[in-house]
């Protein structure tokens, strides 16, 4: 039998021209029968041993000398069981059980939706745009769920989340590059989850507890709650829609305590306009953009589908997960975006368009100057964060405001410091083939998140613990391509999802929302980065830039050649496909049954 020709990632095609790119075609006639089966954790270990070094030496498994035909699941992670999903052979086209077995995933991916860094994007829109830029955070909410479908997607169809094929793929300095550009982004959102926690653990105690007392108290009830999954995945997850509840319940308060335009709001929602904007109200749409669509979030979610049973050798199958997910993801998504429409339409009705010299006034004489002295005596505009926002709130419609505030905050930490844990363990798990206990990984990146975070709220007051928000944001927009690119890539390729592989409709579709999404993060990282006003962070900005833009070109020049454009093939560049994992190929061989393996 004639054997497929097998390259092992970053090797050279032999007798290849000059510019050609090293690319294997699985075609019916050479593909490998392989047995309908997946592999098991440790025997993907094995497989792997060498992966900590180059994959150009990864052991190439063509001539049959590694046996790839194991049972079991690949990279299960910590997940100890898995979601069993019902037969309901009387409703074949939608089930309402399915759905139920598979709603969890997409919740848990919309946590990062309404993270402390989105409520405060929410407030600042609201008071800076009155309702007209709710159209904006609208089309990134449906911009998000269409790049979230990718990532679900390539998780279902694989097996394997987004960590883990950039770890196939890509060589050596590239992918750690890109793990720690990943971790970053992971570290920065760790942080402003503290950071809203420690706030409303603030306001809860009335001032009694500091804020770097709430930074310590979040260290502890982390631990407390990542443990939650020893009690089985259905009641972690039930955990966290308690929490989204919790959001919507605190925050819908507040939306029928102030009562919004409904007509202001419907008009702001639907009609892409914004009438006598300027600056301020531009730089706000673009950070609304930047706070909703998280990197870390395709890593997340890509890895969170594979916690159902799906049994990835039948096309049904796999086709029903990934409508299910896709049904579950939309109505996750449709909440939370509720709930971010509560934020900003609250501040937009009772804030937009007032003074300092005005709250300043109310807050004295309804706190007998107790927070008066937060808001200078002044006409300029009122400029609102996470902390202010809830006294604010307090001062114009009583304490019961700003308390049922504090606790919508505190829910939105801790919901999002657990699901970031999640993701940091997946990343790390996927690109450096490490299996840390949960322990462990708490402690790195809590250290790492928590040591800024904690001097400042020691020798800073409140407000540069806020603005420490704006940095952050920053540093996520930066990490945006390094989760968007890589996933429009391997969910293009053919040889990696065989018939489930983006469409040209998708492909086009994909690379324009990901250029529109990269280009407005940058566009916020240049102001951002103006408004610091030193020459020095210029001068260091351009060199971090030059080294930025090459590899931001190098993971775009992948994913174009993914999509199609053949004339970009030049110079021996990597293989892309999982050929040198021909288990990962069981699609070929859907509804086969028993092929031998050959030898």
């Amino acid at each position: 039998m004639r054997r497929p020709e097998q390259r092992i990632m970053g090797g050279k095609k032999s007798g290849s021209p000059p510019c050609e790119l090293v690319n294997v075609a699985y075609t019916k006639e050479s593909e490998t029968p392989v047995k309908s089966a997946t592999m098991s954790d440790q025997n993907y270990r094995n497989l792997d041993e060498s992966d900590s070094a180059d994959h150009g030496s990864k052991q190439d498994i063509s001539d049959g000398s590694i046996e790839p035909i194991i049972e079991g699941e690949p990279f299960t992670s910590y997940f100890d069981e898995k979601i069993a999903i019902p037969e309901d052979e009387v409703h074949s086209w939608f089930s309402f059980r399915k759905l139920w077995a598979f709603t969890g995933p997409g919740f848990l991916m919309s946590i990062a939706y309404l993270d402390p860094g989105n409520i405060e994007s929410d407030l600042q829109s609201g008071s800076v745009a009155d309702f007209k830029l709710l159209w904006v955070l609208l089309a990134a909410t449906v911009i998000g769920l269409l790049l979230q479908r990718l990532a679900a997607r390539l998780g279902v169809v694989t097996g394997l989340h987004l960590a883990e094929v950039c770890n196939r793929q890509y060589p050596k300095f590239p992918r750690i590059v890109l793990w720690l550009m990943v971790e970053l982004a992971i570290i920065g959102s760790d942080m402003q989850e503290v950071i809203g926690s420690a706030i409303a653990i603030n306001l809860l105690s009335v001032g009694l507890i500091p804020l770097w007392g709430g930074v310590l108290i979040t260290i502890a009830d982390t631990f407390v709650f990542l443990f939650l999954d020893k009690y089985g995945l259905r009641k972690l997850e039930a955990f966290f829609g308690l929490l989204i509840t919790i959001m919507a319940v605190t925050f819908g308060y507040e939306y029928v305590r102030v009562r919004p335009d409904q007509g202001k709001l419907l008009k702001g929602m639907f009609f892409p306009y914004c009438d006598g904007c300027g600056t301020p109200q531009l730089e706000q749409a673009v950070g609304i953009v930047g706070a909703v669509i998280m990197p870390h979030n395709m890593y997340l979610h890509s890895a969170l589908v594979k916690s159902r049973e799906v049994n990835r050798s039948n096309k049904k199958e796999v086709r029903e997960a990934n409508k299910y997910f896709f049904i579950e993801s939309t109505i996750a998504l449709f909440i939370s975006f509720l709930i971010n429409v509560f934020v900003v339409a609250v501040f937009a009705e009772a804030f937009y368009g007032k003074t300092n010299a005005e709250v300043h006034e109310q807050c004295f004489n309804q706190t007998s100057g107790g927070q008066s002295n937060l808001f200078p005596n002044n006409t300029d505009p009122l400029k609102v964060d996470i902390y202010k926002g809830g006294v604010v709130l307090g001062c114009y419609f009583g304490p019961a405001a700003l308390y049922i505030w504090a606790v919508g905050i505190l829910a939105a930490g801790q919901s999002s410091t657990m699901t970031g844990t999640y993701s940091g363990q997946f990343v790390m798990e996927g690109f450096l083939n490490l299996k840390w206990s949960r322990f462990a990984r708490v402690i790195l990146t809590r250290s790492i998140a928590i040591t800024p975070t904690l001097l400042v709220a020691i020798f800073q007051d409140v407000e540069h613990l806020t603005g420490m928000n704006d940095f952050l944001n920053v540093l996520q927009s930066l990490q945006l391509p390094f989760a968007l690119i890589p996933v429009l890539t391997f969910t293009s390729l053919r040889p990696v999802m065989n018939e489930f592989a983006n469409g040209l409709g998708w492909k086009i579709a994909g690379g324009i929302l990901i250029l529109i999404v990269c280009c407005i993060n940058m566009y916020f990282v240049v102001v951002y980065v103006s408004s610091l006003g030193h020459v020095g962070f210029y001068v260091g900005a351009a060199f971090l830039s030059i080294a930025y833009l090459c590899f931001v070109a190098y993971l775009t020049w992948q994913c174009l050649v993914a999509l199609g454009m053949k004339f970009l093939e030049c110079g021996q560049t990597y293989n892309l496909g999982l050929t040198t994992y021909p288990e990962l190929f069981l699609l070929n061989n859907m509804e086969k049954e028993d092929l031998p393996t050959p030898r």
